[in-house]
């Protein structure tokens, strides 16, 4: 064996410093004039050291990655395992090459690979499925020696020398030139869906090798659509735990306009949320949800896992808990005599009707509507059906159970009285209002009798405001300008947050 001259190796050098050098000094262009080819070895194809070889087709497109097995098995818990020895189909082929000579005096992996002169390589290509429902999956192929695009070899060597071909024909050069036109001009454009699926694969791929993905960084709606797309291809391929980061990075910086956003859309960044397992966004939208529930139960009880549904109604659970106790205080508020006792109709007749106005307001405020009647007809006219049904009730389905206080569409009724009480006395039970609530005792109606009345009842208003100040209390991280519901539910780190107790 002739050993290759030192000046050789010099010369040339590892893969990775021609490459470098070549980025630094106009791609290698030769000092004659030419630009000599050298192989890419960096993202997405990585001619000398990829192993794993993978073809994303959409539409007329497709998309080339010659990546490597260790960072996909460390990405991706679907790598890991259709790469090992139980599932893996890779093929070997020789190792050799420029960099198998430069590799032997190195202790690297490849070097050793090299010496053995065997280097396995895996196939991927998405497939489509048969159905319309199917969802497109990579999928494990055997491997060949060379790959399909460009004729290039997988184990990144150049092809062979060929003998010089013929003087060219210029009306074959000219007929191959109308035959690419008119292929090209035959090829149909992509479509939105077959463009968004090539975007996803090469910003899941991206993220792997730690580039930022391609998501937009001007429009938040189009930006949560991209990743919500991403994140659904991470949860496919077990990787949302390296790419969750990156989308939560991401749509943080839109600062405010995400807060709009979560208020807005509480039950689609919650799901979000959990899937980037970001802890700012699932954080913001759960006291969102909780605070409107069950109005946003609909849009979320077959979208999420049990485990964060199970959050939600104990967060509901609580929510209910505090603003049943804080109802109970409210209701007991009253006024005191000048000697220190409670106000009854003996001893203060008006102060008394003051806290019975205040009372029946928040009764009527804080009550559902009643229920319709089930029919019109006097008891006497449907007696005869109606004892029939409950002759037979021990044979019937039994009615369904009245709704609990977690499923009762209350809270967002009981939200928007809450901020009522609590925003200052002078919203609600004014001036009118008390006029036409005294003349209803003429006897007792009087200017002055007025302005006492109206004097006492701003007492009483103070007394709620300062009792519903719990309530009041905003946990979320942007500011929150919504009265229909409540937002001070606690977050707690160590319970509420699902993917930590995995």
């Amino acid at each position: 064996m002739v050993s290759q001259p030192s000046s050789e190796l010099t010369v040339r050098g590892p893969s990775s410093v021609v490459s470098s050098r070549s980025r630094r000094h106009g791609r290698g262009r030769s000092h004659a004039g030419g630009a000599s080819y050298l192989p890419q070895n960096e993202f997405p194809v990585f001619t000398h050291t990829g192993d794993v070889e993978i073809f994303v087709k959409a539409g007329t497109q497709t998309n080339r990655y010659l990546l490597h097995r260790l960072i996909l098995t460390q990405c991706s818990g679907f790598f890991e395992a259709s790469t090992s020895q139980e599932w893996s189909r890779a093929t070997t082929t020789e190792g050799g090459g420029e960099l198998a000579r430069i590799g032997e005096d190195s202790g690297s992996e490849t070097g050793r690979r090299s010496r053995e002169g065997v280097k396995k390589m895996w196939r991927y290509e998405l497939d489509r499925g048969s159905g319309n429902d199917d969802i497109p999956m990579l999928v494990q192929k055997e491997n060949s020696s060379s790959s399909s695009v460009l004729g290039s070899t997988t184990d990144g060597r150049p092809p062979p020398v060929r003998n010089k071909p013929p003087a060219s024909n210029p009306g074959f050069f000219r007929s191959v030139a109308n035959l690419s036109l008119a292929s090209t001009a035959t090829t149909s454009p992509l479509t939105q869906d077959e463009q968004d699926l090539l975007n996803d694969y090469d910003n899941l791929f991206r993220v792997f090798y730690n580039h930022p993905p391609a998501l937009d960084p001007i429009d938040i709606a189009n930006a949560y659509i991209q990743c919500k797309s991403l994140l659904k291809l991470a949860d496919l391929y077990d990787a949302l735990i390296v790419v969750g980061p990156r989308i939560d990075h991401h749509l943080l910086q839109f600062n405010s306009r995400l807060w709009k956003q979560i208020a807005k859309y509480p039950s689609s960044y919650i799901k979000l949320g959990y899937l980037a397992q970001s802890k700012t966004i699932f954080q913001e939208a759960l006291i969102h949800v909780v605070g409107g529930w069950p109005v946003c139960e609909r849009h979320i009880r077959h979208q999420l896992p049990d485990a964060v549904l199970d959050i939600i109604e104990d967060k509901v659970e609580d929510l209910e808990d505090m603003i049943g106790k804080i109802e109970g205080r409210l209701f007991r508020l009253t006024l005191t005599t000048s000697r220190g006792e409670r106000v009854t109709p003996q001893n203060s007749y008006l102060d008394w009707l003051v806290v019975s106005l205040f009372r029946q307001w928040l009764a009527d405020a804080t009550s559902p509507p009643p229920l319709p009647l089930l029919s019109s007809r006097p008891p006497a006219l449907r007696s005869s059906r109606h004892r029939h049904a409950h002759s037979d009730s021990s044979q019937s389905t039994p009615l369904p159970p009245p709704p609990s206080s977690a499923t009762a569409p209350l809270t967002p009724n009981l939200g928007r009285v809450y901020c009522t009480l609590g925003s200052g006395p002078s919203t609600y039970l004014g001036h009118d209002e008390c006029k036409r609530f005294l003349k209803l005792t003429p006897e007792l109606y009087s200017r002055e009798s007025l302005k006492k009345f109206e004097r006492r009842l701003e007492e009483v208003k103070a007394m709620a405001m300062d009792t519903v100040r719990p309530l009041m209390r905003s946990s979320l991280l942007g500011e929150s300008h919504n009265t229909a519901y409540l937002v001070c539910s606690r977050i707690d780190e160590s319970r509420d947050f699902p993917w930590l107790e995995m």
